[in-house]
């Protein structure tokens, strides 16, 4: 039999059952990204989704709203090679520093001329008649208020793991890496420089600093500095620090704390993940944040 009405549309059986959809009008889902986070939580306390899976959809649900700026070495923290440097100079900063690319520069730390991947410098050792310059790759600049998603995007589609930030005025405002973006997702990534002094997390730095995780002791560092940090009221180093600064440490902050001097290396989630740490009188002049 035709049907009556044929100018009429069909509609796609709903396959729901009758309880499903009963579910779904007395508990609608989520109206906002924090309830969706909420309910990812609630997924995890029911055994729906591994621990490690709920942290990365919340990661990736964060990470929306985050900017190069947000995430970015700030530059007074860069690590920078001088194009006009001897390479018995070059080589000695690439091994300690530890990178795999380095931003270069000419005259001053403003004018980034290219990148120099750690491995090419080997080159110079094979060939010394072999100029610097010949070895830059292009440096990409994107602007501190990039999207982390966006930013991810391209790193994957041009190949490209590492990108100058520069601020509103095209100044360099700081340095930004794929592992960077990717740590906002999956949470750091450690490699053989992350590890820690057994367990009190403090690592030796070839200067003769340490590098001291922020969730580290606070009787660790005193032990290691022969200091007396206050321990009362702070259990970590993180959470002291933070108190002195009265914030939550961006990457690139300096304090100095009961004479010594705490850098912020690295920031995940709202915390300090590392500090270089150094006696107050022993490191190089510069404005800390706050004394």
């Amino acid at each position: 039999m035709s049907d009556p009405y044929p100018g009429r549309m069909s509609r796609p059986a709903d396959k729901r059952t009758l309880l499903s959809r009963v579910v779904e009008f007395l508990s609608p889902g989520p109206d906002s990204k924090d309830e969706l986070i909420e309910t990812l939580a609630d997924a995890e306390e029911r055994d729906l989704i591994a621990p490690e899976s709920r942290a990365m959809l919340e990661g990736v649900l964060r990470m929306a709203d985050l900017t190069a700026g947000d995430v970015m070495v700030a530059a007074p923290r860069m690590d920078l090679l001088d194009i006009d440097a001897p390479y018995e100079e070059l080589l000695p900063a690439v091994i300690d520093a530890g990178h795999s690319r380095f931003p270069v520069y000419q005259g001053k730390r403003e004018n980034i001329i290219g990148i120099l991947m750690a491995k090419d410098l080997l080159k110079l050792q094979r060939a010394p008649e072999l100029k610097l310059r010949t070895l830059l790759r292009p440096a990409v600049f994107v602007p501190e208020s990039k999207g982390l998603n966006e930013l991810l995007r391209d790193f994957r589609s041009n190949r490209n793991h590492l990108a100058i930030v520069i601020d509103e005025f095209g100044r360099t405002a700081g340095l930004i890496t794929i592992e960077d973006v990717l740590e906002e997702i999956v949470g750091e990534i450690e490699d053989e420089f992350d590890d820690k002094d057994g367990e009190t997390g403090l690592y030796t730095l070839a200067d003769g600093s340490l590098r001291v995780a922020g969730d580290a002791d606070i009787d660790a560092v005193n032990r290691s500095f022969g200091v007396a940090l206050p321990v009362e009221d702070f259990d970590t180093i993180g959470g002291l620090v933070a108190h002195e600064l009265g914030h939550v440490p961006r990457r690139g902050e300096t304090v100095e704390v009961g004479g010594l001097r705490f850098s912020v290396m690295l920031t995940r989630a709202g915390a300090v993940r590392w500090f270089k740490v150094t006696r107050a009188e022993q490191a190089a002049p510069e404005t800390t944040a706050r004394s």
